[in-house]
């Protein structure tokens, strides 16, 4: 008991001489930890239609090989870029701007039998529409965040199984609603039209695993929007799609990819973003977002 007495009290004695970095020092160093896990993430593609995969392990400094395109300069009459949380205004909330359970896709609205729902809610949560998409921005200083939200819920809806097994196939239904400032809310789509502008056409160099060895590839990435005004008061389908994946080391060439697609619809001060399986087709994607602004009335302000 006497040496535990003594070990603590040397432990405390040795704190007290610990000099921590200054609160903005660790944020600087947090948000280049995200970026470079972002940009990371922006070389781990999977070929399917190629054959192997390809996945990131290491990332080196980005390189631009081909001119890009020039975002949209904000005018009165254009939306600007979202902000960072830090810069959000921050309000009291009443408890009924909570989102209920019910204002979300259920398994009933889906053609695939599925286990009952994985969901949480949220508070303050970024309106997380594709990651990817904001790698892309904040490789070219475009956005260094999503809008942040006053309320969230999200869900994934699993194909029910026999035997509790889990295969990344076996996901039928990912959704998030985010409950926004009506102000906010109104010109949401609008702003992330102007933010899909700079990466129609996104090239990222980095070293990746290329079927049993590392080596280093471009990958060029591209997003465009393919539907609009589908549902709710604003929709949009987002498509996302790796063109090409080339090894630097051998010129070999792989791509494209299945494109992945997703659902971005507004009801009044709800925003949902929406993905389906990766068999789903964008007419299933298109009746589901369909479904999700009916079941999102209610709930919105003000109600439909």
């Amino acid at each position: 008991m006497r040496d535990e007495m003594m070990f603590v009290e040397r432990l405390h004695n040795e704190l007290r001489d610990v000099r921590w970095p200054e609160p903005a020092v660790l944020r600087e160093r947090a948000r280049r930890r995200r970026r470079r896990a972002m940009l990371g993430a922006a070389t781990a593609v999977v070929l399917l239609a190629a054959g192997p995969a390809i996945a990131g392990v290491r990332r080196t400094a980005p390189q631009s090989t081909a001119p890009q395109p020039t975002a949209p300069q904000p005018t009165a009459s254009q939306p600007t870029a979202p902000q960072s949380a830090a810069s959000q205004p921050q309000t009291s909330l009443p408890a009924y701007a909570e989102i209920p359970h019910e204002a979300l896709v259920q398994p009933e609205d889906l053609t695939t039998k599925t286990d009952p729902p994985l969901s949480q809610a949220g508070f303050s949560e970024p309106v997380r529409v594709d990651e990817l998409l904001l790698a892309c921005l904040t490789e070219q200083g475009q956005a260094e965040a999503w809008e942040v939200s006053r309320y969230s819920r999200s869900q994934t809806l699993l194909r029910a199984s026999a035997d509790g097994a889990r295969r990344p196939a076996d996901v039928v239904l990912n959704q998030a609603v985010y409950r926004l400032a009506a102000e906010t809310a109104a010109g949401f789509l609008q702003r992330l039209d102007v933010l899909i502008a700079p990466c129609a056409s996104w090239r990222v160099t980095g070293e990746v695993m290329w079927e049993d060895r590392i080596a280093r590839a471009e990958v060029e990435h591209r997003w465009e929007v393919t539907d609009r005004a589908l549902a709710g008061d604003e929709a949009m389908l987002i498509r996302h799609v790796v063109v090409t994946a080339r090894n630097l080391d051998t010129g070999e060439n792989r791509g494209p990819t299945s494109p992945d697609t997703r659902a971005v619809v507004r009801v009044g001060d709800l925003v949902t973003v929406l993905t389906l399986g990766r068999d789903a087709t964008d007419s299933e994607l298109r009746r589901v977002a369909t479904i999700a602004a009916t079941r999102l009335c209610p709930a919105a302000t003000p109600p439909c």
